[in-house]
């Protein structure tokens, strides 16, 4: 019924642009100079509207309109790798913070020395799905290592991962047999703070090899159910890639779902710079993109996968 009803709002929305042109057009075809500013008026707020809605087709997947799960990997590059995770998490708190979401961090081991070896977020909010699946994949840091006594430069790499939180909505058949769930003690940075319970909780799901962990909650029961959801949306992901594999192979293409295929790079030396590499997008404002200001990166690369790169203004 929910989807029934969005689809009702966005079909009466076109209606009412298409209604809107065409009195416009008929009040042009009058060719009353007095009507002049009136219609200049009108025809720039009905390509405002309809820029929006293009914007909109951008996030219409089947998953796009809602919340989403991310997980941050630390890479290749030891201490300097796991610090640059904990750098991408903070650029994703910040940017889920900036458009009114709401993110919980689920899980997180943190490294022995600085940063994060994992991390798992839940971010709630309109289009959190659609945004976030264009980040997915390895994101490369260029800099001078401040762990590194000779303070030479280091090249870090981070893998990110995104799923749709299907919460109860969808079903995704899980038999019990198939799951191995352990419970250990969560802990803090350094391995300070050790619970006394052994309240989190770990899901290995024996077919397909995913490893889900939950810690966050003071229950052991509240994360069995969040490291269940979590393991219901990468199976879902999972049959989808094993899909879209399955045509690209009928297509005759490659599918590289490797480790080794990073999508942006973000440079702090000897020159400032963050460029996607899937679109060529780039800026000089390091700073501002790891404050979490993403939006252009994101919609860069939607505009690339629909094809519409730049708006049509032809005619």
């Amino acid at each position: 019924m929910r989807r029934l009803t969005g689809l009702r709002e966005e079909v009466e929305r076109w209606r009412g642009i298409e209604q809107r042109a065409r009195d416009a057009l008929e009040l042009a075809a009058l060719g009353d100079e007095s009507l002049a500013e009136e219609l200049d008026q009108e025809t720039r707020r009905l390509g405002d509207e309809v820029g929006r809605l293009e914007y909109r087709l951008l996030l219409s997947g089947p998953y796009d309109a809602g919340d989403a799960i991310i997980a941050i990997h630390a890479g290749a590059g030891g201490t300097d790798a796991q610090d640059w995770a904990e750098m991408l998490l903070r650029m994703y708190l910040r940017w889920a913070e900036g458009r009114g979401y709401q993110a919980e961090v689920i899980d997180r081991l943190y490294g022995e020395e600085a940063g994060i070896k994992r991390a798992t977020v839940s971010i709630a909010g309109p289009d959190a799905y659609g945004y976030l699946r264009t980040e997915r994949g390895v994101h490369r840091l260029v800099r001078l290592s401040p762990f590194d006594q000779a303070h030479r430069r280091h090249t870090s790499f981070a893998l990110v991962e995104a799923w749709p939180d299907l919460g109860s909505d969808v079903h995704v058949e899980i038999a019990p047999a198939d799951l191995v769930i352990e419970t250990f003690r969560a802990s803090s940075a350094g391995g300070q703070h050790v619970q006394k319970n052994e309240t989190a909780v770990r899901i290995t799901h024996l077919p397909s090899g995913i490893v889900v962990s939950c810690q966050n909650e003071r229950s052991q029961t509240q994360n069995r159910e969040t490291a269940l959801r979590i393991l219901r949306a990468r199976l879902l992901q999972l049959e989808e890639e094993r899909r879209r594999a399955e045509l690209a192979d009928l297509k005759g293409e490659h599918v590289d779902a490797g480790w080794g295929n990073q999508i942006r790079s973000y440079v702090l030396h000897p020159y400032q710079m963050v460029k996607d590499h899937r679109t060529d997008h780039e800026t000089g404002n390091v700073e501002a993109v790891l404050d979490g200001r993403l939006d252009d990166f994101m919609i860069a690369y939607l505009r690339a996968t629909m094809g519409t790169s730049q708006p049509d203004t032809a005619g």
